[in-house]
């Protein structure tokens, strides 16, 4: 299947929810009061959150009424470069070395992403190192034992219950000493409204940064798609503790709710990276912004 075809069909629910509403809404209709309130309503529905539904329809207004724009058809097309132009960030392409710290609340999935990083990158010719920072789940290593030797990548890890802030100064110094282009950096679910647990992730973002100065260091925040606006407001604390560089959202090909993406857009100007569309070991997608809104519009 190709890169094209994964991120149709992982968006399929999304596309099928979405699209349905769109199509009935544009179908030889006027742009009065009532278009606008019934589309602002479609995407709220669909998990675009109100504030970027407001953002969307009001842009919209504007230029449907600077463009003198009467036909639904050719609101539909503007809606679509509206959307586009909302998600599509400009990402900076990866230097090396590269350390990527994850981060999430329990249970969003972070150790197959960092499996499916880990074989891209080894792809890609680039030497990977899994620093096993999640020290407090059981299973949590041995788990992410299987996704290294899947993907070929080596793992630093410690006993369980131990200070994970350790287990990445041992990573990086590996690093440091074996030269690897890239360290993963995985670290225990954490409930956002817990403090003490925000701050040991504050503590190994600091060890990241001083013992990585120079390296290209990226956060990133998994999100899990099926929670819909849920997924939104874990994303401000995160970003508060150790500033969130981009998202990776998992489970889109499981959920009509991958209008979530506007959303965090909207609410906190952060990309999302990579789509998250199976279970295989090449199914995390780069986030491409235009491939996005054609699959779901």
């Amino acid at each position: 299947m190709s890169w094209l075809e994964k991120i149709k069909e992982g968006l399929r629910k999304t596309k099928e929810s979405i699209g349905k509403k769109l199509f009935e809404i544009f179908k030889a209709r006027e742009l009065d009061d009532e278009f606008y309130e019934e589309l602002e309503y479609a995407l709220i529905s669909s998990d675009f959150g109100v504030k970027a539904a407001e953002n969307i329809i009001e842009e919209l207004k504007d230029q449907v009424y600077r463009r003198k724009i009467t036909a639904p058809n050719k609101a539909r097309e503007l809606l679509k470069t509206i959307m586009l132009e909302s998600v599509d960030y400009e990402i900076d392409e990866y230097s090396y070395p590269l350390v990527i710290l994850m981060a999430g609340v329990n249970g969003v999935g972070k150790t197959t992403p960092i499996g499916k990083l880990a074989h891209m990158f080894k792809k890609l010719g680039k030497s990977v190192t899994i620093a096993a920072a999640d020290t407090f789940r059981a299973a949590a290593g041995e788990q992410l034992e299987v996704w290294a030797e899947r993907a070929g990548a080596r793992i630093i890890a410690h006993s369980e219950g131990s200070d994970p802030a350790a287990v990445v100064f041992d990573a990086l110094s590996s690093q440091k000493s074996r030269n690897t282009d890239v360290v993963l950096i995985d670290t225990a679910g954490r409930l956002q409204n817990k403090k003490n647990l925000m701050e040991e992730l504050k503590k190994i973002n600091r060890v990241a940064a001083r013992e990585m100065p120079h390296a290209d260091r990226r956060n990133y925040i998994v999100l899990d798609a099926t929670t819909g606006q849920n997924a939104v407001k874990q994303v401000e604390i995160f970003d508060q503790a150790i500033d969130i560089d981009g998202i990776i959202l998992t489970k889109v090909d499981g959920t009509a709710k991958g209008g979530v993406v506007m959303a965090i857009s909207a609410e906190y100007e952060i990309p999302v990276v990579y789509l998250g569309v199976g279970e295989k070991i090449d199914d995390l997608l780069p986030f491409d912004a235009k491939e996005f809104i054609d699959a779901i519009l």
